[in-house]
This record gives C-alpha cells, sequence and structure tokens, in this order.
C-alpha cells in the first residue's frame, strides 16, 4: 500500500471504532440514514441476485451485509474498524445465526489478501468509507483483480457537490461549512483525532477504475433528502421529509442533478477483456 493510505486508514479506523457502539442509531435507523439506504439497496436489488457471492468494502455494522444474506447471497464483508466489526459479528449471532456472512477485518488498501477467495459475482461499498481513500486506483485494480468480468462494482461515496448542503449552512449563515467540499479536500475532526477526506469528481473515478472497469449509471443518493446532520429537524417534519423522498426518486438519475447530492452512487461493469 502506498505510504500516504498507510498513515490515513488507521487514522480512521480510530474515528470509526468510536462511533461504533452508537453508528446504528446515529445512522442506520434514524429516518435520514433509512432514506438514503433504501435508494441503494433498490439498486443492489437490480445488480445482485440470490447464490451470488458478494465482496462488501467499509462495511460498518453489517446493515447491508445482512440484507443481502436475507436475500440469498453469500457476503464477504470487510471493515478496518475492529469496532465496526465487532458490532456487526454480534448482529449477525442475534439477526441472523445462519446467514452466509463472513465479517473480515481488512482495510481496502489491504484487498490483496482476499484473492485466495476470488472471483465475486460483484462488490460495493455504501456510504462515504472510499471517501477516507487518499488514492483509487490501487483499489480498483486489486477490485479488478476479485471481481469476475461481467460482475456488477456499486460505490456509494459522498459528493464533492451537495446543493443540500448548501442550502443549509447558507440559511444558517455558516458560509464556510456550505462550501467545504468544493476543493476536493477536507479535515474532518472527532475531537482529538482528525482525518483526511477526499471528494473526487466522477470524472476521477471513472479515470481511477480504467481500464478494470467500465461506468455504466450514476445517481445521486439524498438529492432533495439533507445530509444526517439534518435528522432532528427531518423527525419534526415527516410530511416536508416524505416529500423530499419522493423528489428523490423522481430526480436522481437527472443530469447534473445526478452529482448533486449528499452522496453519488456509481454503477460499473468489470470489463471483459
Amino acid at each position: 500500500m502506498s505510504e500516504a493510505n498507510n498513515v490515513a486508514w488507521p487514522a480512521a479506523a480510530a474515528v470509526f471504532d468510536r462511533l461504533a457502539p452508537g453508528y446504528d442509531e446515529l445512522f442506520t435507523r434514524s429516518v435520514i440514514g433509512r432514506a438514503m439506504r433504501d435508494q441503494v439497496w433498490e439498486r443492489l436489488r437490480r445488480a445482485f441476485t440470490s447464490g451470488d457471492r458478494i465482496l462488501e468494502l467499509n462495511c460498518g455494522t453489517g446493515e447491508d451485509a445482512l440484507y443481502l444474506s436475507r436475500r440469498g447471497m453469500s457476503v464477504v464483508a470487510c471493515d478496518a474498524s475492529p469496532g465496526m466489526i465487532e458490532v456487526a459479528d454480534k448482529r449477525r449471532s442475534l439477526e441472523a445465526c445462519e446467514s452466509n456472512v463472513e465479517f473480515h477485518l481488512l482495510a481496502n488498501e489491504d484487498l490483496s489478501a482476499l484473492q485466495a477467495l476470488a472471483p465475486f459475482d460483484g462488490a460495493f461499498s455504501n456510504f462515504s468509507g472510499l471517501n477516507c481513500l487518499a488514492h483509487l486506483q490501487p483499489l480498483a485494480h486489486d477490485l479488478g483483480i476479485l471481481v469476475k468480468p461481467g460482475g456488477r462494482v456499486l460505490l456509494c461515496l459522498s459528493s464533492r457537490v451537495c446543493i443540500g448542503e448548501w442550502i443549509w449552512f447558507l440559511v444558517h449563515g455558516q458560509g464556510e461549512k456550505a462550501f467545504r467540499r468544493v476543493s476536493g479536500k477536507a479535515i474532518a475532526r472527532f475531537d482529538d483525532l482528525t482525518i483526511s477526506v477526499s471528494y473526487p469528481t466522477v470524472s476521477q473515478m471513472k479515470a481511477a477504475f480504467a481500464p478494470w472497469f467500465r461506468l455504466e449509471t450514476r445517481r445521486a443518493i439524498g438529492l432533495f433528502v439533507p445530509p444526517s446532520y439534518v435528522e432532528n429537524w427531518m423527525r419534526a417534519h415527516r410530511r416536508t421529509f416524505s416529500f423530499l423522498r419522493n423528489l428523490d426518486r423522481a430526480f436522481a438519475k437527472w443530469p447534473l442533478l445526478r452529482d448533486a447530492g449528499d452522496h453519488v452512487l456509481l454503477e460499473f461493469e468489470r470489463c471483459r477483456n
């Protein structure tokens, strides 16, 4: 792995270790988190089918892996955070002890360690784990080895442009926060810990994943539904939230708008030659 990534991922893992015990309450079971995840799950259902072997990156507390296992798939789910893997293992034992899911403590930079388990029918990463990577091409190379030709890879990461974030912070007089993603780089602070966050453009993602993968489609996740820090306001305005969620379903694929949500979901196909 590169020296830059080697330094970055332990810091990110330490942050997510702290978040792990309360992550499901903070995001997984939140109304905003549920709405965004439902959009991603709709695409996962289209991409993968019962009997597939799927690789998950940045699995967190295992919500997506357990969902796919209930649909008849086997999942190898990886995360760099020991705390997240611990929670995921507990959830499996309590919620789906017979599920065909393996949780591995493994950073994105070390995916080559899974070659003995290849090939996979597809792979995915939900939400913003990939934004913690300084370099994406090594990941694309490893996925090109692990995923069989024709396999689908779905990657959901934080967008560089987020209209909802612009509106929220500008209304609250916080212009600096409104445009914090635009430069493509940011520093996220969690108490005494800091991690570097990258916001690659779609063009940069396409370039990083060529020649192993071809971008097929993309869509916004959380276009009108706002980022998770607006959770309390959304809970107090359920009718508005329902309206915004319906707008997301209607406009997520529209040109220009599809790159302007809180997240963007990129759907790649493994090239056959």
